[in-house]
């Protein structure tokens, strides 16, 4: 009896390399927005529905990328191997 995969092991590979570049390029993404200059943009005294805008937009930013990073996993969990026989 002879198992064979779906996927060869040089295409998971491949893929799980995308998976970490693109969560590699989505955590230099957030030192960006989450650093000094950006904030400094958004410390203003404006109130946006009873919320502080430096505060919406920390929260709104965090859920982002809370968001992107399930998209990123949720897809890329279909490169594990499936054996068919």
């Amino acid at each position: 009896m002879t198992l064979t995969f779906l996927y060869s092991i040089e295409e998971i590979m491949i893929k799980d390399k995308v998976k970490g570049k693109r969560l590699v390029g989505l955590f230099l993404l957030g030192c960006l927005l989450f650093n000094f200059p950006i904030l400094s943009l958004f410390n203003l005294k404006i109130i946006v529905f009873g919320i502080p805008l430096l505060y919406l937009y920390i929260f709104l930013i965090w859920f982002i990328f809370i968001v992107f990073i399930y998209l990123i996993v949720k897809f890329s969990k279909e490169t594990t191997p499936q054996i068919l026989k």
